[in-house]
């Protein structure tokens, strides 16, 4: 078996940390059993670039419980638990080509040997895996299915190429499910990402003026994160509806330009390029604290940074300090790159149970439609969406009401009035 990993003699305390989270994913177990007996992904290929941590790990293993011939690589180069990729290769038999820190070169190689398989079925987180098959290799096209894509950054990807009536194989938009998005996104991004910028900085939350760039699902998370720790949040938005439901939500809405000078703890979390550059780091704090939460590390224009200091020192693990040439001080956390997963562990097992739930489900659901889709962008079926539901309050032990036959028939009828 090929495969490309760290240290392989990592392989047993990965398996004891896979096994903890395993058992906060009620959801995703149940899936598993399921699979083990009908083996709906039988025989079929499945290549992911996914976040290589703990979560994924019990993903990886539904997958082949399915009947699956799973293959992983990372989604990200700082991102991967090399103790999980070393257990998921000794214990599981899955190839794994992923090294935490990793660079750029290693990195698209790990993706190309993913794509080497020739794979019936893609699982992005940020759809690198999909945009290498539809810039360099577009010989595989013919042989995938289709595709699932876990975030939002991918979908943007996603929805511009089947805009542009390019996108060669149809692909669910599992970040756009409601039990991804509304939970993960908001309650997982929202804890983790605050969990790495205290981990990484050991930075008090309390009192300080906190600047949330985006106010997404992942932007609301971080928000009430950081408010119910003390912090001042001040949200910086260009869509007026979400800068509106901001400051119905009781915070603080400000352009860029006038949050920059009064920020100390600035996330970007909006999926687009360059939402902190020149302007704003010139008159940012000594010692403000920069991070990001979006997936990929250009939300921060670290070039222009680098150019505007006239030195820089890693003064902790995950902080360089940059100091400028007016001798301020900016401390960018984790390289720009996902700070909940550069310095902590990513979201918690029991959220990502239900994103991972529909990574499962909806593989099964495109090898099930076969060819019957087109080449689109697709929501998960409402169907599974409410099924993953049914089964997280099932295990949380949360029973709920029915509607009465005299309910159901008023809400099916026209009749009834006042």
């Amino acid at each position: 078996m090929q495969y490309d990993i760290k240290n392989i003699g990592l392989a047993d305390k990965g398996k004891n940390r896979i096994e903890w989270a395993e058992n906060y994913m009620p959801v995703l177990r149940l899936i598993r059993e399921r699979f083990s007996r009908e083996k709906p992904l039988k025989n079929k290929t499945i290549a992911a670039c996914l976040h290589v941590t703990t979560e994924t790990a019990n993903l990886m293993t539904t997958l082949k419980a399915g009947g699956a011939h799973v293959y992983l690589c990372a989604s990200n180069p700082l991102s991967t638990q090399d103790d999980v990729a070393a257990s998921l290769v000794k214990h599981h038999g899955i190839p794994v080509f992923a090294i935490n820190g990793e660079g750029k070169n290693t990195y698209y190689k790990h993706i190309v040997q993913c794509l080497d398989v020739k794979p019936a079925v893609t699982m992005d987180d940020g759809a690198d895996l999909v945009s290498m098959v539809h810039m360099k290799r577009r010989d595989l096209a013919k042989n995938i299915i289709g595709s699932t894509e876990e975030t939002t950054t991918g979908v943007i990807r996603l929805r511009s190429l089947e805009k542009s009536k390019t996108l060669l194989f149809p692909v669910i938009a599992v970040n756009d499910s409601k039990t991804k998005h509304l939970f993960d996104n908001r309650y997982g991004t929202g804890q983790s990402t605050v969990d790495g910028i205290m981990r990484a900085t050991n930075a008090l939350i309390a009192g300080t003026n906190f600047v949330i760039c985006g106010y997404g699902w992942c932007g609301r998370g971080v928000a009430m994160r950081a408010r119910g720790m003390g912090a001042n949040v001040i949200v910086a938005e260009i869509d007026p509806l979400k800068a509106l439901e901001a400051v119905m939500d009781g915070y603080r809405v400000l352009p860029m330009s006038q949050a920059a000078p009064i920020g100390d703890i600035f996330v970007t979390l909006t999926g687009d390029i360059h939402v902190l550059r020149a302007e704003h780091f010139k008159v940012m704090k000594d010692g403000a604290l920069v991070a990001n939460s979006g997936h990929f590390n250009v939300e921060i224009d670290i070039p222009v940074l680098e150019k505007m200091a006239r030195k820089k020192r890693m003064v902790r693990s995950f902080v360089e300090e940059y100091t400028m040439k007016d001798g301020k001080k900016i401390n960018l956390l984790g390289e720009g790159r996902l700070i909940n997963l550069v310095a902590a562990e990513g979201h918690p097992a029991n959220v990502m149970d239900m994103s991972f739930a529909n990574q499962a489900l909806a593989s099964e659901y495109v090898i099930e439609q076969g060819g019957a889709l087109e080449r689109k962008v697709y929501t998960i079926p409402e169907a599974i969406d409410n099924e993953i539901a049914r089964l997280k309050l099932k295990a949380l032990g949360v029973n709920i009401d029915k509607l009465t036959e005299e309910q159901k028939k008023y809400l099916a009828s026209w009749e009834a009035g006042t």
